[in-house]
């Protein structure tokens, strides 16, 4: 048997060598079946590389992976998956702040017949914004995509070989992968744990990344935003027959005054709004199936200790 540990790694240097004493000592040290670590830069202009350097010459069982760019999260989790060589792999964060003995028990419930093992949080060491928007996220997604997201999330988990399987056989760009998980319906266990604070260095996890992986979520996994378009739609017709009847009806009884010109200002600039968001969302559909279209690869291989040079 042999598990995989992928790792996507995104201005990490700081955290690297600490993370892998922690992998020997809190799973490595205490397993009986072999293993390999999967480190995959996603663009970092920092020394990460280098330092995941130093760790492939220390230990034969790690793989290191250089993506040409920055790709983001869900690019390099699946660059990481697809080029894993053992029976499952499990996706860990670079941060620390997921304890590594969950590991184990992960094992442990695919051993059991799990194809998907999810680690999710009962609690969480961080600042209310950061605990607030994440709460606000899932409660969103399990509302509109995905009913069975875990209620404060997941971002480490467990994949079988099959699982991994078809996620690299979906190709899909513009996604999440934890979302693809969900939607396969494979078997799936849990186990829990308490998000500790970051300690070495800062995160890289913008608001526009987030917003970015809200959208993502939304348009690939939800029909709620041409739904609100259709609802926003029949309002606004709905709103303009009722207004119609009203004019009519004054103007018939001649009580329509010169004045009106505020209302009609305010109409049109409603009206406008309306129809820029309807042409937004309606734009985010069609460049996502532009961007699939031309088939570009998810990502770029630009180096890694295997010699290979790669697109996906």
């Amino acid at each position: 048997m042999k598990v995989s540990i992928v790792i996507p790694v995104y201005y990490n240097e700081d955290n690297l060598i600490p993370l892998y004493e922690d992998l020997k000592a809190k799973f490595i040290s205490k397993i009986n079946y072999d293993y390999e670590i999967v480190m995959v830069n996603d663009g970092s202009k920092d020394k990460s590389y280098e330092v995941m350097k130093t760790l492939a010459e220390r230990d034969s069982n790690v793989k290191i992976i250089s993506l040409s760019r920055n790709f983001g999260s869900h690019a390099a989790c699946l660059c990481g998956l697809s080029h894993s060589s053992g029976d499952c792999a499990i996706i860990k964060a670079a941060d620390l702040q997921e304890p590594t003995e969950i590991l184990l028990e992960m094992v442990e419930s695919w051993k059991n017949g799990n194809n998907v093992v999810l680690a999710c949080r009962e609690g969480r060491e961080e600042s209310r914004a950061q605990t607030g928007f994440a709460n606000l996220y899932y409660w969103l997604v399990r509302k509109t995509s995905l009913p069975n997201m875990p209620e404060q999330g997941f971002d480490v988990y467990l994949l079988d070989k099959k699982v991994i399987n078809v996620l690299d056989q979906l190709d899909e760009k513009n996604s999440a992968i934890t979302g693809q998980i969900l939607w396969s319906g494979f078997k799936t266990g849990t186990v829990y744990y308490t998000r500790k604070a970051r300690e070495i260095g800062t995160s890289k996890w913008t608001l526009k990344k987030k917003i970015r992986l809200v959208a993502d979520t939304l348009f690939s996994f939800s029909t709620v935003p041409i739904r609100l378009l259709e609802i926003v739609g029949f309002i606004s017709v709905l709103i303009g027959f009722v207004w119609a009847i009203v004019v009519i009806v004054s103007k018939l009884a001649g009580n329509i005054p010169v004045s009106g010109f505020t209302t009609l200002f305010l109409f049109n600039i409603i009206s406008f709004g309306v129809v820029m968001m309807s042409m937004g969302i309606l734009g985010e559909y069609l460049w996502r199936t532009f961007d699939a279209s031309r088939n570009r690869p998810p990502y770029i291989i630009e180096d890694s200790n295997e010699g290979k040079d790669e697109l996906k």
